[in-house]
């Protein structure tokens, strides 16, 4: 039964090897930081399109 559990974890950290190799190939980094670019541009974009909250909403944190 040790055989069995070998083999599994064997071909587990094959699988995490391979994973990693894939992730270097498919996602190289100018792409990545292209998509981070424009996911950061579409949050910066629904915060302007965003309705201000209203002004008895800015008083309820004062203190004095």
């Amino acid at each position: 039964m040790k055989t069995v559990g070998k083999v599994a974890w064997v071909t587990g950290m094959a699988g995490v090897l391979a994973a990693c190799v894939t992730i270097n190939i498919y996602f190289p980094a100018a792409a990545a930081e292209r998509a981070a670019d424009r996911v950061i541009d579409e949050v910066w974009q629904l915060r302007k399109d965003a309705q201000p909250p209203s002004a008895g909403a800015e008083k309820t944190g004062e203190t004095q």
